[in-house]
């Protein structure tokens, strides 16, 4: 990182504790940032996020994050999504319908069919197609952990850095300049995780 500071946004719909300590593991002193005033003390910007599309969106809206976050995102300013934090980026979701998304990324959020498939899709499940920055020094299959009800449908495939296949082949990931945001969950993925989010740190 070479100095540079690293924030993670806390709007009050994050895992924050366990994305903290992963990062800390992983070579960051992250500072948590609850205004748009903080962001401008920082060089890049963590979004995590669990649970309602819609109450991500107005936690975020409600903390003043929102157009900050938009901006910083569509700004090709370093970025990391996690889960709602990726989601969040497209235009709407299925989850909650008439709600906006960012819409940093064209697409929208799809849910699961299930299909005897059980939804949520919750546990480890192997990466297909890993390219770009996060993936660097992957070799072969590798497992990240997972909860989500739904997935992210990029308008424009050239985005996804990686695939994962249940049910469907999904976009796990996408990265674009130095926005990157991955569905699953690095801090809960172990060693792989953390290698991820090593590669990202490198990045900035």
């Amino acid at each position: 990182m070479s100095g540079r500071q690293l924030g993670v946004v806390d709007y009050g719909s994050g895992n924050l504790r366990s994305v903290v300590k992963a990062l800390e593991a992983a070579g960051a002193a992250p500072r948590l940032i609850t205004s748009a005033g903080e962001m401008e003390s920082v060089d890049a910007l963590v979004v995590p996020g669990v649970g309602a599309f819609e109450q991500c969106a107005a936690n975020l809206r409600a903390s003043g994050l929102w157009e900050p976050v938009r901006e910083w995102a569509a700004g090709g300013r370093p970025y990391l999504g996690i889960c709602l934090g990726y989601q969040l980026l497209f235009e709407s979701s299925e989850e909650s319908p008439g709600v906006e998304g960012l819409g940093v990324l064209k697409g929208r959020v799809r849910r699961f069919e299930g299909g005897g498939l059980k939804v949520p899709h919750m546990g480890w499940n192997t990466l297909s197609n890993q390219r770009g920055p996060l993936f660097a020094g992957f070799e072969g299959p590798v497992a990240m952990y997972f909860v989500h009800s739904f997935y992210p449908v990029p308008e424009d495939a050239s985005l996804v850095c990686a695939t994962c296949d249940y049910g469907v082949d999904f976009a796990a990931g996408v990265s674009f300049g130095a926005l990157h945001a991955v569905q699953f969950h690095p801090e809960k993925s172990q060693t792989a995780g953390l290698a991820l989010l090593r590669n990202f740190l490198s990045t900035l």
